[in-house]
């Protein structure tokens, strides 16, 4: 089964699969892997850290939407 991915992400999950392992088990550095991928340093970095806490399943689109509703 294919998981969509939203309209705005930069990367499909398995993309972003590939980056986090050159990341994580390959020893690239952030800034060649987000250059090569072509996304920010920081949107590198999210997803390598969530690769080594979460592994392939954190790879996965998460809801934007907010946890609480603080006025309802």
């Amino acid at each position: 089964m294919s998981h969509a991915t939203h309209a705005n992400a930069a990367l499909t999950p398995r993309a972003r699969l590939k980056m986090a392992r050159l990341i994580v088990d390959g020893g690239w550095k952030i800034p060649r892997a987000a250059e090569r991928f072509d996304v920010s340093w920081k949107t590198a970095k999210k997803w390598a850290d969530r690769y080594e806490a979460e592994g392939p399943a954190g790879m996965l689109d998460r809801s934007s939407r907010p946890h609480r509703q603080p006025n309802r």
